[in-house]
């Protein structure tokens, strides 16, 4: 995978794993009512679970090129028009922020584990996602083991760092992480992208 395509995919990444959602309100919950461990333990289980995802994304992908790749050309249009799709709906969309609900505090990092995993794995939504996201990085005649395990790694990776920054610095606060003022220009960032991406795409297919 070039640094550049490699750097695209991580930009996304990063911008996703920042939008504010369930996934951040369980990592949240866990590190404000117990402790930065729980939310760390939260957020590990969150990372293997999207890294999960992305695996089966990527075989699932290897598949079709090597069978359908008829198929996966029809994918790659489909995954840029959802993911415009995505973008259009992200910037026309109002956040009002995440809530935290008082919860009655966890000390099990079993049960902190599982929910992380949970929020990540039970969302078909994500399986959507990385068919979308992925078909747009994929060169067919360059798919190789190497190029799918860096590309599970870097979602796993990001996934991962991003909510432990987000269970150290909340559980040290002791407060509510405020992201509701960042929002707007996270979701808005990513819609764009979304967007630019899903017309680059479409623009080579019918170049």
């Amino acid at each position: 995978m070039e640094v550049s395509t490699w750097l695209s995919l991580a930009a996304i990444c990063i911008l996703g794993a920042m939008s504010p959602g369930p996934s951040l309100a369980v990592v949240l919950k866990y590190s404000l009512h117990n402790s930065a461990l729980h939310g760390i333990v939260a957020s590990v289980s969150h990372g293997v679970g999207v890294g999960l995802y992305a695996m089966i994304s990527v075989l699932g992908l290897a598949s079709l090129i090597n069978h359908y790749p008829a198929l996966f050309q029809t994918m790659v249009i489909g995954g840029a028009i959802y993911l415009a799709y995505m973008g259009i709906k992200i910037l026309t969309s109002k956040s009002n922020g995440v809530e935290i609900q008082s919860v009655k505090p966890v000390v099990n990092y079993k049960q902190a584990a599982q929910d992380g995993f949970a929020i990540a794995f039970l969302n078909p939504k994500l399986a959507v996602f990385f068919l979308a996201l992925f078909s747009q990085f994929i060169v067919p005649e360059k798919l190789n083991g190497m190029t799918a395990f860096i590309m599970c790694a870097t979602v796993l990776v990001i996934d991962t760092a991003w909510y432990f920054f987000v269970s150290v610095l909340s559980a040290k606060a002791k407060q509510k992480f405020d992201l509701q003022s960042k929002q707007g220009t996270i979701d808005k960032a990513l819609g764009i992208v979304f967007l630019l991406l899903a017309t680059r795409v479409i623009m080579s297919q019918f170049a």
